[in-house]
C-alpha cells in the first residue's frame, strides 16, 4: 500500500515536528547504514538540532565521523567539491533543467500544431487564411519534409511489392 505525499513544509505543532525529526532521522541513520553495507563504502551521518537534541547524533561512532571527516578533509579541494552542492546551487541546476524541458515541450507542442494545420488544410478546412507569415515560413518545410517522407515510403513498397 503506498503512502500519502506529504507537503513539505514547517511543522508548527512543536510535538508532531519533535516525532518527526526522531522518525526521520533514525530513518535517516537506517539509510546510511544500508548504503555503507550494500555498496560497501564508508560513510558516516551527523545530525545536529538544538531545538531537539543537546547532542548531535552521530552514526557510526564519534571516532569513526572524525577519522572519515580528517580523511575527506585531506582530499585536494578539487575532490572535495566534486558534485557538492549548496541550496542555491541546486536550485539554479533545477530551474536550468526545468526551462530547457520547458523549451523542448514548447517545440513539439510548436511541431505538433504545425502538423496539424497541415493536416486541417488538407482535409479542406481554410486554416491557412488564418496563420501569419511566420507559422506559414515554418510550415513550408514541415510540408516538404512529409513529402519527402511519403515518396521515401512509396519507393520502398514498390521495390518490395517488386521483388
Amino acid at each position: 500500500m503506498s503512502r500519502k505525499k506529504i507537503k513539505l513544509a514547517y511543522i508548527t505543532n512543536d510535538s508532531a515536528r519533535k516525532t518527526t525529526y526522531k522518525k526521520r532521522t533514525k530513518g535517516l541513520v537506517k539509510k546510511v547504514h544500508e548504503l555503507t553495507t550494500l555498496c560497501g563504502i564508508e560513510a558516516c551521518a551527523i545530525i545536529y538540532s538544538a531545538d531537539f537534541d543537546s547532542q548531535p547524533e552521530v552514526w557510526l561512532s564519534h571516532a569513526g565521523a572524525r577519522r572519515l571527516l580528517s580523511e575527506f578533509k585531506k582530499l585536494p579541494l578539487s575532490k572535495q567539491n566534486n558534485k557538492m552542492v549548496n541550496q542555491e546551487s541546486f536550485l539554479e541546476q533545477s530551474l536550468a533543467k526545468a526551462t530547457q524541458h520547458l523549451r523542448k515541450l514548447r517545440k513539439e507542442n510548436r511541431q505538433k500544431e504545425l502538423k496539424n494545420a497541415m493536416f486541417q488544410s488538407l482535409n479542406g478546412k481554410g486554416i491557412l487564411q488564418s496563420l501569419n507569415s511566420m507559422d506559414l515560413n515554418e510550415l513550408g518545410p514541415l510540408v516538404k519534409q512529409n513529402l519527402k517522407d511519403i515518396d521515401d515510403r512509396v519507393r520502398v513498397l514498390t521495390k518490395a511489392s517488386c521483388s
